[in-house]
This record gives structure tokens, C-alpha cells and sequence, in this order.
């Protein structure tokens, strides 16, 4: 697939959750960009605020199979990957698939479940696999997990380990409408509901497609440069005991490669970078002495950029 067919499909797709969803329109470029690197999403804001409803707007958006779990402080493991039950009727044991299996898998509340129950998604969202009971299973492609999770200052929530967040290409903040906004929801949502009359404008070929052309966008070695320096920043800052993964400089690269699709270019600048920064990184930082702070790692990630020298464009291979 074209990077000019990439962009026109994620424009549809824009297009279409944007019948529910109004305004957002940075939001809903994230989850895109989400989409086409395989990387899985986090949406974090206090309930209401229509994480869930953003969620599901993508899914009816996209031709295909959609699972939605509500995360509990009773949930097991065996609730999402499925389990072995003994069949009497055939004298054998059969497998009953959980809602791990599925394309995109909508983790609602994620944070409300133990950590033993979180730590459950971690193979699938890495290796695209589960083992139950000694065997290796492989989840359909393209597979996504979009979760929500209320701030951990709210009561009845456990605080996701650092080993889940590094496994979210982004983390991100729904934020509240602004008083345009707001009227716009009250009277589209006032008769009916339009996520119910959604239709799929992208079925599951064009996802795979659009997810294997990203890597064609060239990258310079400079640049190259320019992410890593951005990264390792990250790890020497005092105030931070745990800096971003070799992993998130991946995902840092990804994404700054889809945004360049999405922006109509096939080569990726610094703005790019910047602009993909924040979501990627943040989250993977944690702060001294205090709880993960979105606030503050965003800080943190302002001045790194405001303080890394911006590579010229004259002169570089380009890869």
C-alpha cells in the first residue's frame, strides 16, 4: 500500500469516529497512528470523559472482531486468555477461547484489576501469543489493545507495573471538552446515538497492509541520532530513577514514521519526533520519591526537546 492510500484510509477512519466523537482531533491521531504500528493504546482520564466511546467508535469503524472486558478486582487471568474444560460428552478436554482472542481487544478500567490480572497481557501485547497450560497460542493479526484506566489517585485502583506501560505505545489524556465542545455533544447525543448507526469504512486486509508499508519511510542517520539523544536524556536526568527502554526508542521511531505518513511526507523530520515524543515517552519515565506523574514526566520531556540540538538537513544518507 502507497503512503498516499495510508493517509487517505486514516483520514476515513478520522472522519468516521468524528460522527461521535467531537473534537479530540490530536486524540484520535494518536489512536491512528496506534493502529498502523501495531502498538496498543492507553487512554487514562477521570470516568466520563468518553474513553470507552472512543474506544468502540474505532472498533465499529473497522471491519474487525471486537472484545470488550471490564476489569475487576475479582477478574483471573483465565477470564481473558480462556481455559481447559473437560467435554463429558466426548470424554476429552477442549480449549474455550477467552476475549484475548479477537483483533482489537478493548481493556475497560484496566487499572481496577490486581496486578497478577494485568501482568496476564503482557505475552499477548509483545509476542502476539498466550501459553495456557503449557501451550503456545497465536493471536490473529492484527491485534490491538486499546485500555482505559482512571488516574491512580481514585479509589480502587492499582497502579499498572512498569513492565504493562512499556508495553503501550502511547499513553494519553482525554482531557474535558471545551464549552463549544460540550454543546455540540449535548445536542448530537440528545435524540439518538450515533456510535449505534456507525458503519465500517476499512476491513481487516487494508489494516494489515497499511501496517506492513510504514517502514518504508526514510529515516536519516541524523535523525536517527536526534531520537536516541532524546532517549538517553531521559536516563540521566536526576530526578528520574527509571528512563525509557530501549523499547520506547523503537516505538519513538515507529510512531515518528507513521506521523510523517499522516502529514503527506515519506521521510521523517525532527517535528515529527517532537510531535511524538510526549505520548511515547512519558509514561516510561518514573519520578523520585514520588508517584508516576504524567504532569511531571511530560515536563521532563518538554525540556529534553527544548534542550537537544536539532539536526540540519544538509548533508545526511538517507536510509
Amino acid at each position: 500500500m502507497s503512503f498516499e492510500a495510508v493517509r487517505q484510509l486514516a483520514e476515513r477512519v478520522k472522519a468516521n469516529i468524528g460522527r461521535v466523537i467531537i473534537g479530540k482531533e490530536e486524540v484520535i491521531d494518536l489512536l491512528l497512528v496506534g493502529l498502523i504500528t501495531s502498538g496498543h493504546v492507553l487512554l487514562e482520564d477521570v470516568p466520563g470523559t468518553g474513553k470507552t466511546l472512543l474506544a468502540k467508535s474505532l472498533a465499529k469503524s473497522l471491519s474487525l472482531s471486537f472484545k470488550r472486558i471490564q476489569f475487576t478486582p475479582d477478574l483471573l487471568p483465565s477470564d481473558l486468555s480462556g481455559i481447559h474444560f473437560y467435554n463429558q460428552k466426548h470424554s476429552e478436554f477442549e480449549f474455550r477461547a477467552g476475549p484475548l482472542f479477537t483483533n482489537l481487544l478493548l481493556a475497560d478500567e484496566i487499572n481496577r484489576a490486581t496486578p497478577r490480572t494485568q501482568s496476564s497481557l503482557l505475552e499477548c501485547m509483545e509476542e502476539r501469543q498466550i501459553s495456557i497450560d503449557g501451550e503456545t497460542k497465536y493471536l490473529e493479526k492484527p491485534f490491538m489493545v486499546i485500555a482505559t484506566q482512571n488516574p491512580v489517585e481514585h479509589q480502587g485502583t492499582f497502579p499498572l507495573p512498569e513492565a504493562q506501560l512499556d508495553r503501550f505505545l502511547f499513553k494519553i489524556k482525554m482531557g474535558y471538552p471545551t464549552t463549544e465542545e460540550g454543546l455540540l455533544l449535548l445536542k448530537r447525543f440528545k435524540e439518538n446515538d450515533p456510535l449505534a448507526s456507525l458503519e465500517p469504512v476499512a476491513d481487516q486486509e487494508m489494516i494489515q497492509r497499511a501496517q506492513q508499508s510504514y517502514a518504508g519511510v526514510k529515516v536519516t542517520d541524523d535523525m536517527l541520532h536526534y531520537l536516541l539523544q532524546l532517549v538517553e536524556q531521559t536516563r540521566k536526568r536526576d530526578e528520574v530513577s527509571v528512563g525509557v527502554s530501549p523499547r520506547g526508542s523503537q516505538a519513538l521511531l515507529r510512531a515518528s514514521q507513521v506521523h510523517a505518513i499522516l502529514r503527506g511526507r515519506d521521510f521523517v523530520t525532527p517535528d515529527d519526533v517532537k510531535a511524538m515524543a510526549k505520548p511515547v515517552l512519558s509514561h516510561r519515565l518514573a519520578i523520585r520519591g514520588m508517584q508516576r506523574s504524567s504532569g511531571n514526566a511530560d515536563s521532563i520531556i518538554e525540556d529534553i526537546i527544548s534542550r537537544t540540538a536539532v539536526p540540519a538537513e544538509a548533508g545526511i544518507s538517507v536510509r
